[in-house]
Protein backbone atom coordinates (compact mmCIF):
# COMPACT_ATOMS: atom_id res chain seq x y z
CA UNK A 1 0.00 0.00 0.00
CA UNK A 2 1.53 3.27 -1.06
CA UNK A 3 0.64 6.78 -0.05
CA UNK A 4 -0.83 9.04 -2.70
CA UNK A 5 1.67 11.49 -4.10
CA UNK A 6 1.13 15.20 -3.91
CA UNK A 7 0.13 16.93 -7.09
CA UNK A 8 2.74 19.37 -8.44
CA UNK A 9 0.74 22.36 -7.19
CA UNK A 10 0.57 20.82 -3.72
CA UNK A 11 4.33 20.39 -3.66
CA UNK A 12 4.80 24.03 -4.56
CA UNK A 13 2.64 25.18 -1.65
CA UNK A 14 4.13 22.70 0.85
CA UNK A 15 7.00 24.97 2.02
CA UNK A 16 4.56 27.82 2.61
CA UNK A 17 2.16 25.55 4.52
CA UNK A 18 4.98 24.10 6.64
CA UNK A 19 6.34 27.57 7.38
CA UNK A 20 2.85 28.80 8.32
CA UNK A 21 2.44 25.84 10.68
CA UNK A 22 5.82 26.51 12.29
CA UNK A 23 4.98 30.21 12.61
CA UNK A 24 1.70 29.40 14.39
CA UNK A 25 3.53 27.03 16.75
CA UNK A 26 6.25 29.59 17.47
CA UNK A 27 3.62 32.26 18.07
CA UNK A 28 1.83 30.08 20.63
CA UNK A 29 5.11 29.32 22.42
CA UNK A 30 6.29 32.93 22.39
CA UNK A 31 2.92 34.19 23.68
CA UNK A 32 3.36 32.00 26.78
CA UNK A 33 7.13 31.77 27.34
CA UNK A 34 9.16 34.87 28.14
CA UNK A 35 12.73 34.65 26.77
CA UNK A 36 13.68 37.69 28.90
CA UNK A 37 13.10 35.71 32.10
CA UNK A 38 16.18 34.27 33.78
CA UNK A 39 14.66 30.79 34.00
CA UNK A 40 13.44 30.71 30.39
CA UNK A 41 13.50 27.24 28.79
CA UNK A 42 14.34 28.80 25.42
CA UNK A 43 18.01 28.41 24.48
CA UNK A 44 20.44 31.28 24.11
CA UNK A 45 22.95 31.71 21.32
CA UNK A 46 25.73 29.10 21.49
CA UNK A 47 28.15 31.31 19.51
CA UNK A 48 27.67 34.16 21.96
CA UNK A 49 28.08 31.78 24.91
CA UNK A 50 31.37 30.47 23.50
CA UNK A 51 32.91 33.62 22.04
CA UNK A 52 31.06 36.66 23.36
CA UNK A 53 30.40 37.73 19.74
CA UNK A 54 26.95 38.40 18.34
CA UNK A 55 25.93 36.28 15.35
CA UNK A 56 23.33 37.53 12.81
CA UNK A 57 20.67 35.58 14.70
CA UNK A 58 21.48 36.80 18.21
CA UNK A 59 18.37 38.27 19.79
CA UNK A 60 16.02 36.55 17.31
CA UNK A 61 13.99 34.76 19.97
CA UNK A 62 13.51 37.97 21.94
CA UNK A 63 12.80 39.83 18.69
CA UNK A 64 10.06 37.38 17.71
CA UNK A 65 8.68 37.48 21.27
CA UNK A 66 8.42 41.25 20.98
CA UNK A 67 6.74 41.00 17.57
CA UNK A 68 4.21 38.49 18.88
CA UNK A 69 3.39 41.00 21.65
CA UNK A 70 3.16 43.88 19.12
CA UNK A 71 6.26 45.63 20.49
CA UNK A 72 7.98 46.83 17.31
CA UNK A 73 10.55 49.06 19.08
CA UNK A 74 11.49 46.12 21.33
CA UNK A 75 11.83 43.85 18.31
CA UNK A 76 14.02 46.37 16.49
CA UNK A 77 16.22 46.67 19.58
CA UNK A 78 16.84 42.90 19.57
CA UNK A 79 17.43 42.11 15.89
CA UNK A 80 16.61 44.81 13.33
CA UNK A 81 17.74 42.66 10.40
CA UNK A 82 15.16 39.99 11.26
CA UNK A 83 12.35 42.55 11.49
CA UNK A 84 13.32 44.08 8.16
CA UNK A 85 13.83 40.75 6.40
CA UNK A 86 10.58 39.01 7.47
CA UNK A 87 8.46 40.58 4.67
CA UNK A 88 11.13 39.64 2.12
CA UNK A 89 11.22 36.06 3.42
CA UNK A 90 7.44 35.89 3.02
CA UNK A 91 7.76 37.19 -0.55
CA UNK A 92 10.35 34.49 -1.27
CA UNK A 93 8.02 31.78 0.07
CA UNK A 94 5.12 33.08 -2.02
CA UNK A 95 7.38 33.22 -5.08
CA UNK A 96 8.43 29.63 -4.48
CA UNK A 97 4.75 28.66 -4.27
CA UNK A 98 4.07 30.16 -7.68
CA UNK A 99 2.90 33.70 -6.94
CA UNK A 100 5.05 35.73 -9.33
CA UNK A 101 3.93 39.27 -10.14
CA UNK A 102 6.09 40.73 -12.90
CA UNK A 103 6.65 43.93 -10.93
CA UNK A 104 8.58 41.93 -8.31
CA UNK A 105 10.88 40.10 -10.76
CA UNK A 106 13.90 42.40 -10.25
CA UNK A 107 13.55 42.18 -6.47
CA UNK A 108 13.16 38.40 -6.57
CA UNK A 109 16.33 38.04 -8.66
CA UNK A 110 18.26 39.84 -5.91
CA UNK A 111 16.58 37.95 -3.06
CA UNK A 112 17.14 34.58 -4.74
CA UNK A 113 20.91 35.14 -5.01
CA UNK A 114 22.77 33.27 -2.24
CA UNK A 115 25.68 35.74 -2.50
CA UNK A 116 23.32 38.58 -1.52
CA UNK A 117 22.36 36.81 1.71
CA UNK A 118 25.95 35.82 2.42
CA UNK A 119 27.11 39.44 2.15
CA UNK A 120 24.16 40.74 4.21
CA UNK A 121 24.54 38.18 7.01
CA UNK A 122 28.33 38.34 7.28
CA UNK A 123 28.31 42.13 7.02
CA UNK A 124 25.60 42.38 9.68
CA UNK A 125 27.54 40.03 11.99
CA UNK A 126 30.66 42.16 11.64
CA UNK A 127 28.87 45.50 12.05
CA UNK A 128 26.88 44.48 15.12
CA UNK A 129 30.09 43.55 16.95
CA UNK A 130 31.82 46.90 16.39
CA UNK A 131 32.03 48.87 19.65
CA UNK A 132 31.31 52.33 18.16
CA UNK A 133 28.17 54.34 17.53
CA UNK A 134 25.98 53.75 15.56
CA UNK A 135 27.00 50.07 15.28
CA UNK A 136 26.34 49.35 18.97
CA UNK A 137 22.65 49.94 18.16
CA UNK A 138 22.72 46.72 16.09
CA UNK A 139 23.64 44.54 19.08
CA UNK A 140 20.79 43.02 21.09
CA UNK A 141 20.00 45.06 24.17
CA UNK A 142 19.67 43.03 27.32
CA UNK A 143 16.75 44.08 29.50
Amino acid sequence: MSLPSLRPTGRRWAPLAITAGLAVGATVVLRHVNPYAGNSPLPGCPLYALTGLYCPGCGSTRCLHSLVHFDLPGAMAMNPLLVISLPFLLLMLLHMAGWRPRALDPLMRVLAAPMFWLVVLVGYAVLRNLPWMPFVLLSPITR
